[in-house]
């Protein structure tokens, strides 16, 4: 929500800093965008016109937190802002397409960490891009123009820059550790996190020659029009390391919108990425190096998404948005089983909640509610509201689901666990004797048994929060089977 407070403090920096500006006419906060604020600002200038700005701020007007260290600090540090401001502009400077950023705010503005920029046309919905009729021309040429915009990214000098001087840098072996112990302060047991921390640190790449990484580069966060690429957008948590990194997520499931059969964003091929980025830099790209940070990915917003859960905890943007994303994270662990220990999986069979005696059944209060906020909140609302309408429904569904499905989940879960090891323990302490196991590497991960559980329990988690995921049929199209205790 745009309070008045907001619009007057941002309109008294604009009268300071955009010449031209005679009056804010409006602040609309987009629905895009979990982990920063974004808003399109239209404001009347002097020639009698009206133009379009963008502000980008920390959640809640919050000041972004500095600490950390470098070289292999926390994986959680954000360079801040102002740094992601300089990034843009430094990216501008070698053809990478980017918005003029115009102001960056400081503490005396009173409105948090930020920057305000020119605002660009363009899509930037990842779903929107893989089958909008008007990008049909662009779609197949976009693979392309990516590898050749990360090969400028990546050849970014960092000393002229000042780069070097803000941002972490991170070996591949560091990264995967760093991003491993984040989820490790979290306090969950998700088995198939640790499983792929293991493979990770097992398969890691040799001798890197470090370069800036945008480190989020991937449909979603790229704007396009029918021209091509507009803009890079979203740079809070580049670094310096592995190059291939960038090249890994944009080719992540996750981040190709139900087009599995076109890897690259859900718009291209491989051989289409590396022909841009080798045009460019000179250099062939290595297929395994860029798989083995593909699977990092999904382990990367595997445990991204439990931060967002986190995050909803603690605040200070308490959102309905964040705990869906926290949902998500079965999504990414499904994908790495696609990845690691693919095979045949059964899914469990769920009840039937209409045969309970309540009236109204708690199935049906949840209905209603969903229908209402689908229905008639979506039908009367735009913008973020409608957004947010949309995701709290969906957040219901996974309840209904798990509901439904749940109970028979997690029975069977516990009795392959107590099979595992023997054990007649709770469903909880298994999964932490599992965890721990794999941590201390006491359970190897060719261990009997360990594979088909872990498919099982990640692709029948999947199941309820999300079977509509590419990655979810994926892992059962080889076959389906019965429900029988595995």
């Amino acid at each position: 929500m745009v309070t008045e407070a907001f619009q007057a403090k941002l309109e008294a920096v604009l009268t300071r800093r955009i010449p031209g500006f005679l009056g804010l006419l409006s602040a609309e906060r987009l629905s895009g965008g979990a982990s920063q604020e974004t808003y399109r600002l239209s404001i009347a200038v002097e020639d009698g016109g009206e133009r379009l700005l963008a502000l980008r701020r920390a959640p809640g007007g919050a000041a972004a937190d500095r600490d950390g260290s470098r070289d292999g600090g926390p994986v959680s540090y954000h360079p801040g802002l102002a740094a992601e401001a300089l990034l843009m502009q430094s990216a501008q400077a070698v053809g990478v397409p980017e918005p003029d950023v115009h102001y960056v705010l400081t503490d005396d503005d009173g409105l948090g960490d930020g920057f305000i920029m020119t605002w660009l046309a363009g899509e930037c919905l990842g779903a929107r891009i893989v089958r909008a009729p008007e990008l049909a021309d662009i779609r197949p040429k976009l693979a392309y123009q990516c590898g050749q915009i990360l090969a400028r990214i990546h050849a970014i000098d960092l000393a002229a820059t000042g780069l070097d001087k803000r941002l972490d840098r991170l070996t591949p072996e560091q990264y995967v550790r760093g991003t491993w112990d984040r989820y490790k302060g979290f306090k969950t047991p998700q088995p198939m996190i640790d499983y792929t921390a293991r493979w990770l640190l097992g398969h890691l790449p040799g001798e890197v020659e470090m370069a800036l990484v945008h480190n989020d580069f991937r449909n979603g966060n790229l704007m396009i029009s029918p021209a091509g690429v507009v803009a890079v957008l979203d740079w809070e948590v580049a670094h310096i390391g592995d190059p291939m990194r960038d090249l890994g997520w944009i080719c992540t499931n996750s981040w190709r919108f139900g087009r599995s059969d076109l890897p690259v964003g859900g718009f291209g091929r491989y051989d289409d990425l590396f022909a841009g980025y080798q045009s460019v830099s000179g250099r062939a790209v290595d297929p395994e190096r860029v798989k083995f940070w593909e699977v990092f990915g999904s382990f990367w917003w595997a445990i991204g998404c439990l931060g967002m859960a986190e995050h909803y905890r603690t605040g200070p943007d308490k959102t309905v948005e964040r705990p869906a994303i926290g949902r998500r994270t079965s999504e990414c662990q499904v994908d790495c089983v696609n990845h690691l220990i693919p095979g045949p999986v059964a899914l469990a069979q769920g009840v039937d909640p209409s045969t309970g005696q309540e009236m109204p059944r708690i199935d049906e209060l949840l209905t209603s509610v969903r229908d209402f906020l689908h229905g008639g909140v979506m039908a009367e609302t735009s913008g973020r509201t409608n957004f947010m309408a949309r995701v709290a429904g969906n957040s219901l569904d996974i309840v209904l689901r798990d509901q439904t499905l749940g109970p028979a989940q997690r029975r069977l879960e516990r009795e392959r666990l107590a099979a595992l090891f023997s054990s007649d323990d709770s469903l909880e302490n298994l999964r932490w004797r599992l965890v721990n196991g794999l941590r201390t590497g006491e359970i190897p991960l060719d261990h009997p048994g360990l594979d088909l559980h872990l498919r099982h329990t990640v692709v029948n988690q999947v199941a309820i929060d999300q079977p509509k995921y590419a990655g979810f049929q994926t892992a059962i199209q080889s076959r389906f089977r019965p429900l029988k205790s595995l």
